[in-house]
């Protein structure tokens, strides 16, 4: 059981509170962590990554086990307390502005 952590306005969005749980079948990747909860919560599509590039949207971060993996290849596969569920995978929504 893979553990999500959303930023407050995509929980909104998605209408959960707390943290996300997902099974996800293949290797654990930002990539199937993202393809998983866009299939569950179709409305955060879009919200995280571009629908057609399918690229990390700027203002979004993704972290796992305390690093910021957020430029790291979609593909590469995640550490083993991420598949595990011991350690969540986190996304975080930056804030910009002057």
């Amino acid at each position: 059981m893979i553990r999500v952590v959303l930023p407050p306005h995509l929980r909104t969005l998605a209408r959960v509170d707390g943290e996300v749980e997902l099974d996800v079948d293949a290797t654990v990747t930002q990539r199937s962590i993202l393809d998983e909860l866009e299939t569950r919560y179709p409305m955060l599509r879009g919200t995280m990554r571009d629908h057609v590039t399918q690229l990390r949207r700027p203002l979004v971060r993704f972290f796992v086990c305390g690093e910021d993996l957020s430029h790291e290849s979609p593909d590469a596969p995640l550490p083993e307390a991420i598949a595990k569920g011991s350690e969540p995978f986190v996304i975080i929504g930056a804030i910009a502005g002057g």
